[in-house]
C-alpha cells in the first residue's frame, strides 16, 4: 500500500508494508532512537539496510525529553561521525523521535534528507506524516520547529506487536477521531471491524493517512483546517 503526500514543492510516498529492504548504499546513515526501540526492534532495522555507514544515536524515552539538550546531544553526534550535506537521518521510533530528528534534520547543515520510520500506531497515522518538527521550551510544547517533509515514510505494522495496550489504544483514538471529523463512512466501517486484526488495521491505516495527507496537503502550513489534527 502506497500514499502519495502530492505537494507542490516536496512530494513524498507513504509506504504502508513489511520493511524488506532499504537501500542508502552511498550515504553515511545516523539512526534516531531511543533505548526502548531499539533493544526491540533496532536488529531487525539493521538487518534490511545498506548504507555506506550507519551510526546509532539513542536518546532517552520520553516527552520531557524532545527539548534542546537532546537537539545539542545528537547535533553533537552527527558532526563527531562527520556526516554531511549528503547524509541522511532516520527517525525510528514515535512521535518525539521523529518531531525532534525532523527538526534536527532541518538545521543540521542546513537541512538534510531525513525519512520516518514510526514504530507507534500513533506516530504511524499522525505524526510520522506532514512535516512538522519540534521541541518543547520552558514556555510550552512544541513552541521551536519547523515544518520540514520527510523524503519518504515507511508504516511497518510489525513493530506494533511490542505496542503496549495504552499506547495501542491511543492510536486507534486518534484514527476514530480522523474519522469522526473527515470522514463518516469510514467511521461506520471502523464500527463493524475490529482492529486488532491487522489486515483490518492496515486498511485503517491507509485510509487515516489519506486523510492526513489531503489536510496537509490543502494546509501544509497549519492555516486552518490542519489544526483539527
Amino acid at each position: 500500500m502506497i500514499v502519495d503526500i502530492s505537494l507542490p514543492q516536496n512530494p513524498y510516498k507513504v509506504v504502508i508494508e513489511t520493511i524488506e529492504y532499504l537501500n542508502f548504499s552511498e550515504k553515511k546513515v545516523a539512526i534516531i532512537t531511543n533505548p526502548k526501540v531499539a533493544g526491540l526492534h533496532l536488529s531487525y532495522l539493521l538487518e534490511r539496510l545498506r548504507a555506506k555507514e550507519v551510526y546509532i544515536i539513542t536518546i532517552a524515552d520520553g516527552e520531557e525529553y524532545k527539548n534542546f539538550e537532546s537537539v545539542q546531544f545528537i547535533l553533537d553526534r552527527l558532526f563527531d561521525h562527520r556526516l554531511d550535506r549528503k547524509s541522511l537521518l532516520i527517525a525510528f521510533g514515535g512521535g518525539v523521535i521523529g518531531d525532534i530528528t525532523g527538526f534536527c534534520a532541518s538545521i543540521f547543515q542546513r537541512g538534510v534528507d531525513f525519512i520516518q520510520i514510526p514504530t507507534t500506531l500513533l506516530s504511524q497515522v499522525d505524526a510520522s506524516v506532514g512535516g512538522k518538527t519540534g521541541v518543547n521550551n520552558r514556555f510550552g510544547k512544541n513552541l521551536v520547529g519547523s515544518f520540514y517533509q520527510p523524503k519518504s515514510v515507511f508504516i511497518d505494522t510489525n513493530f506494533l506487536l511490542t505496542l503496549p495496550k495504552r499506547e495501542f489504544g491511543a492510536g486507534v483514538a486518534e484514527i476514530v477521531k480522523m474519522a469522526v471529523t473527515f470522514d463518516k463512512d469510514f467511521f461506520e466501517w471502523l464500527k463493524e471491524h475490529d482492529l486488532r486484526d491487522f489486515n483490518n488495521l492496515k486498511i485503517a491505516i491507509k485510509r487515516s493517512v489519506e486523510i492526513k495527507a489531503k489536510v496537509v496537503i490543502e494546509d501544509e502550513k497549519e492555516n486552518g483546517i490542519r489544526a483539527a489534527l
